[in-house]
């Protein structure tokens, strides 16, 4: 299933992991693991924020794909499913 994942890092461990080079081998890390089909850095209420869409095979992935950035980089963290337009134009016409 196509997921996004949010990950807001908190400020003060994001500054840490931004000093100690902490930050680069964790987002490295999580390309690597999750070959996400887009993958976007911004500033989003107050705070450094990683977006990444990938495939997530089975929902026992979640420890694998959340605990880095909660242990690593203090972050509050979101999954959800999404759709493409592919994705949305197949689920409307099955409602047909």
């Amino acid at each position: 299933m196509r997921m996004l994942l949010r990950a807001r890092m908190d400020t003060r461990a994001g500054n840490e992991a931004l000093r100690d080079g902490t930050m680069s081998e964790v987002v490295e890390e999580m390309i690597e693991r999750l070959h996400p089909e887009a993958a976007y850095f911004t500033a989003l209420d107050g705070g450094r924020t990683c977006l990444l869409v990938f495939d997530m095979e089975d929902s026992s992935q979640m420890p694998s794909v959340c605990e880095k950035f909660f242990t690593e980089m203090e972050a509050e963290v979101e999954l959800h499913p999404v759709m493409n337009a592919d994705d949305l134009k197949k689920g409307l016409a099955a409602l047909s």
